[in-house]
């Protein structure tokens, strides 16, 4: 049996290809019964779709005005 935490844990690993035949048919039987990490597993995919694209998204200037001062903020914790 699958838990959660272990599906979520090898789904990187099953979207490079790189599980057993067995393990890669217990997440998919996993995948189909389990919103929450079907939902992870959908987002992940989605997520590397996107970066592979190469497209490059323009932020509204309110974004990244926000983005800039919220890792200002972070460095400025770890100095």
């Amino acid at each position: 049996m699958l838990t959660c935490k272990k599906a979520i844990n090898q789904i990187s690993n099953y979207l490079d290809g790189d599980l057993d035949e067995e393990l890669k048919h217990t997440l998919e039987t996993h995948l189909t019964k389990c919103h929450h990490c079907h939902a992870v597993f959908d987002t992940t995919k989605k997520t590397i779709e996107l970066y592979c694209d190469g497209k490059l998204f323009s932020l509204p200037q309110e974004v990244h005005t926000r983005l800039h001062e919220a890792l200002r903020r972070k460095l400025q914790v770890r100095s």
